[in-house]
């Protein structure tokens, strides 16, 4: 009953996200280059095959259009270059941002040649693992590598339109990179319709056998018209029985000696994680369908192609779209992207905001406190009882982002 509640509040603040100007005020961009750390993630929305429960941006891989991407993906890394901004820890995402190699290493080059950097994280899938591509990516210096494996069932992979497989072969790509990295993740997919317990029961032990650095557990956030899709395919999207699938985490792994990195990422001691929305209070993402948080500021890129193309090679970054938050909705998305994160520190806060938590969010904070889904006084954090509800909220808000997606997707805005 609490999960749902917090759900539906979530809901409701995520499509406030959805309110967006398309009247771009750029200088609120270039003044907010003195805002402290910010991380970088990139969007490299080419892939082989399209699955279809995924909600993010990408297209079908054509060399010749993955290679021009790549180009003008540098042109708008040059122009918060220009704008004085720094960047230190980066995070590559997808699409397949493995599909052209020579492209992404390059691409690496190019950050390592403007920028100190510390930490990369990289997704790809388990098509993508082999000597070589480990080989180059390790002597890139990705920190992290994050495989998308979604289920070891077969009969899983098959019915989600995944062309991976068989597990067996699964497995052995994975074990090629576990130990190459400072940290190997798997991300495996939980309530996908007609999942049972015992195959999600499975999948975890399969990960805990295997002995792998990190998983990310990811439950199904289907956009409506992604949802009407994957349930004439397959069967009705239903979160009744979510918190059973979340029981299994927090009995196999959340109280097996892995550490909570977040409400759905699970690791072997300090790991890195690709979770920048905790590990930064600002990011910007570069790239087509990439979204930034700047300063109390939401930024949308274009979803286009050649939008895309089109901003790059005029110089002008290609944000569509923009809203400024107020201080409730800031106070409040910074506060799920903690409790996420499963902390939350109050000098860290104070700094940000100007004021305390009780200040700022005293209801809120009264609300968790009062349902028993954190603890501390000094520090927030979030306990085990807290664990799924904050879940939901997550999942609630990311269902909101994914809307958007897919509004900007079928109109190439």
């Amino acid at each position: 009953m609490l999960a749902d509640v917090l759900g539906w509040v979530m809901r409701r603040e995520g499509r406030k996200f959805l309110k967006l100007s398309e009247d771009i005020d750029e200088s609120v961009i270039r003044g907010a280059n003195n805002i402290g750390e910010v991380s970088l993630y990139i969007h490299i929305p080419f892939c082989r095959t399209l699955c279809p429960f995924c909600c993010f941006n990408r297209y079908l891989f054509r060399e010749d259009k993955a290679r021009q991407y790549f180009k003008h993906l540098k042109r708008e890394l040059d122009l918060y270059l220009q704008m004085g901004f720094t960047f230190s820890d980066f995070y590559f995402g997808g699409g397949t941002p493995t599909i052209l190699m020579d492209e992404l290493i390059g691409f690496i080059d190019y950050l390592r040649a403007h920028f100190d950097v510390k930490r990369i994280s990289l997704e790809t899938t388990p098509r993508e693992v082999n000597k070589q591509n480990i080989a180059q990516l390790k002597s890139a210096g990705v920190n992290r590598l994050s495989i998308g494996v979604q289920s070891f069932d077969d009969g899983i992979v098959k019915s989600m339109g995944r062309p991976f497989g068989p597990s067996e072969e699964t497995k052995e790509r994975i074990l090629l990179a576990q130990g190459e990295f400072d940290t190997v993740n798997i991300d495996l997919v939980f309530n996908f319709p007609g999942q049972t317990i015992a195959q999600f029961e499975a999948d975890v032990q399969t990960f805990k056998d295997m002995n792998i650095d990190q998983a990310t557990f990811y439950p199904l956030m289907a956009s409506p018209h992604r949802k009407t899709a994957m349930e004439r395919r397959f069967n009705r999207v239903d979160t009744s029985q979510e918190k059973q699938f979340y029981d299994v985490i927090l009995r196999e792994i959340y109280t097996a000696g892995y550490k909570a990195s977040t409400v759905w990422c699970f690791s072997k001691g300090e790991r890195m994680i690709d979770e920048y929305i905790i590990d930064f209070d600002d990011y910007i993402g570069i790239g087509a369908g990439s979204v930034s948080i700047m300063g109390g500021n939401f930024y949308v890129n274009t979803f286009s192609l050649d939008r895309y193309a089109m901003f790059l090679s005029g110089n002008r970054l290609p944000i569509v779209s923009w809203r400024k938050l107020t201080e409730r909705e800031n106070l409040r998305y910074y506060l799920l992207t903690k409790l996420f994160g499963t902390e939350l520190d109050a000098k860290r806060f104070h700094r940000r905001f100007g004021a305390s938590i009780e200040k700022k969010l005293g209801p809120e904070l009264r609300l968790l406190n009062l349902f028993g889904m954190v603890t501390g006084n000094e520090n927030l954090h979030v306990t085990e009882k807290g664990m799924y509800p904050v879940s939901v909220m997550m999942r609630e808000f990311f269902t909101s982002l994914n809307r958007l997606r897919e509004l900007y997707i079928e109109n190439q805005m």
